[in-house]
């Protein structure tokens, strides 16, 4: 199995979904200073570069992220290019096939600045959860901040991920994959 690395670097930098905390790191012992130890402390939102969504981040009562299967999270996948217009959901009709990975990625190219939070991404629709579920599917992944279009306040892509028990990466950086 090959291991890619798909995160953002975090850091100062990074964009955080408009409203959420900043990412900020402080030192709290210093060499310099007469310590005898580096140590620092960080303060930032957990919907940060690439993140997965915990089922409690979006539905009540879901579970949280540590009683998350782990075996949802790694091992083969398939990463499928898309060049939508920005701001336009992916539905299964816009896919050549449907992929039949267990893990599927999206790369869209729509959030290509990790630094700058831009509200017209790419997202994708419940209904490619659904076609996705009915195959097997365990995760889905986007290169944008989240599955569901930024302005969404209803998140049916979230609901039908809880539904069929699907996790969710996002932020993924796959320019290079």
């Amino acid at each position: 199995m090959r291991l890619i690395d798909i995160s953002p670097p975090v850091d100062e930098g990074i964009a955080v979904w408009p409203g959420d905390v900043p990412y900020t790191r402080r030192s709290t012992q210093s060499l310099a200073e007469g310590d005898t130890v580096e140590l620092s402390a960080i303060t930032t939102t957990l919907h940060l570069g690439a993140h997965a969504d915990a089922p409690s981040h979006y539905a009540l009562g879901g579970a949280s992220i540590a009683e998350r299967p782990l075996a949802h999270y790694y091992g083969p996948c398939e990463v499928v290019a898309v060049g939508l217009p920005a701001g336009e959901r992916i539905r299964p009709e816009h896919l050549p096939s449907l992929p039949a990975a267990p893990r599927v990625l999206f790369r869209t190219g729509s959030y290509p600045d990790p630094t700058r939070f831009e509200r017209d991404f790419n997202s994708l629709s419940p209904e490619l959860i659904e076609a996705l579920a009915a195959r097997g599917c365990v995760l889905v992944g986007i290169d944008t901040p989240s599955v569901d279009p930024c302005d969404d306040k209803v998140l049916e892509t979230h609901q039908a991920l809880a539904r069929h028990d699907v996790a969710n990466l996002e932020g993924l950086v796959l320019a290079h994959v």
